[in-house]
């Protein structure tokens, strides 16, 4: 493999972002990677006749300062948990992992991986959200951000430190819960979230069996070592969620979903999880066109779905049956409070 095909071997940095220190500390990780100045990352990012599906084989890196839409209200496709006040942010754009269902082949132009570094202005947007709701109220409601909604962070903790800055800025907010979803089972980057224990940052690790990591989840690891993850955090005191979602229908889906549930709780005690969540794949109509433009080969792309409420989701009979069967699996181990449905 030549330099050119390395992830990242590339990085584009905007103008702006230069007078940016978490820039300093981004590019000091590339020594060997070529800079490259530009005036904005739509330049880049936006550009036309791109293949995201070839993309994803040499990631580039774009550095960038976000000027708005720092803070979006919850899309119903997202689980809230019962939490009235939920939002989710996006500081990066795009994953390292490549996993064929995911919404964002039918989101961006492009794989390339956009990191914002004014994050600070994500905390700003959200302490001003903060006081609106809970000024001249007695009862404080929490603000629940999913802060890892377009991409793993926890898999680029070590190149970007992110988790650590948002880790530092929830530990005196005690009216902000964040949820950060990974896939990831880089134990060593639990250090960023625990140098003291809030209970602010939920981590909330995918759970797949090795069957559909294999298939669909390129890149990942395997579901032993994301175990290992969700028991290191436990020790440490992380709230932790485990979520089985997207459920996948795959062949003997029944016997494949059963067994992971039966490994997993021979491991994790029931008790020690915050919650567990549950949902078969679906995606917004809005994605479906370019998803199977760029990624014409992908079963998942093509399957017979349905479209309700704005969703393409598997046939009703067959979501069902499928959610059915692993809640009632999961109700063999957990409460059904402790047991949160998309629907």
């Amino acid at each position: 493999m030549t330099d050119y095909m390395k992830p990242f071997s590339h990085i584009y940095v905007e103008e702006g972002a230069l007078q940016y220190n978490r820039t300093d500390r981004i590019l000091e990780k590339f020594p060997g990677s070529e800079i490259i100045r530009i005036r904005d990352y739509r330049d880049v990012f936006n550009r036309r006749n791109q293949d995201p599906a070839l993309q994803h084989n040499s990631q580039k890196l774009i550095l960038a300062v976000k000027k708005d839409g720092f803070l979006y209200k919850g899309a119903p496709v997202c689980q809230n948990f019962g939490e009235s006040e939920f939002y989710y942010t996006s500081n990066v754009m795009n994953c390292v992992y490549d996993c064929e269902y995911c919404f964002l082949k039918g989101m961006y132009p492009s794989s390339d991986m956009v990191v914002f570094v004014n994050l600070e202005d994500t905390f700003r947007e959200i302490e001003e959200l903060e006081r609106k709701i809970n000024t001249g109220t007695l009862d404080k409601r929490k603000i629940y951000v999913s802060v890892s909604y377009e991409s793993d962070l926890l898999s680029i903790e070590g190149l970007t430190g992110i988790l650590k800055d948002w880790n530092d800025w929830v530990r005196d907010r005690e009216n902000i819960l964040l949820e950060l979803r990974t896939k990831c089972a880089n134990i060593a980057a639990l250090s960023s979230i625990t140098d003291e224990d809030t209970g602010r940052i939920i981590l909330a690790v995918t759970m797949s069996p090795d069957e559909v990591i294999t298939k669909y989840e390129k890149f990942t690891p395997r579901l032993g070592a994301r175990i290992k993850m969700a028991e290191a955090a436990i020790e440490k005191n992380i709230p932790v969620r485990l979520c089985f979602d997207p459920m996948m229908f795959i062949q003997n889906y029944r016997a494949v979903y059963g067994n992971v549930v039966d490994i997993i709780f021979s491991k994790i005690p029931s008790e020690s999880l915050r919650d567990v969540s549950l949902g078969s794949f679906r995606i917004s109509k809005d994605y479906i066109k370019n998803f199977r433009k760029y990624y014409k080969n992908s079963s998942v792309a093509y399957f017979p779905y349905e479209i309700r409420d704005g969703y393409y989701q598997y046939p009703e009979e067959l979501r069902t049956e499928m959610e059915d069967f692993l809640f009632e699996k999961l109700q063999k181990y957990l409460p059904e409070d402790k047991i949160f449905r998309w629907k």
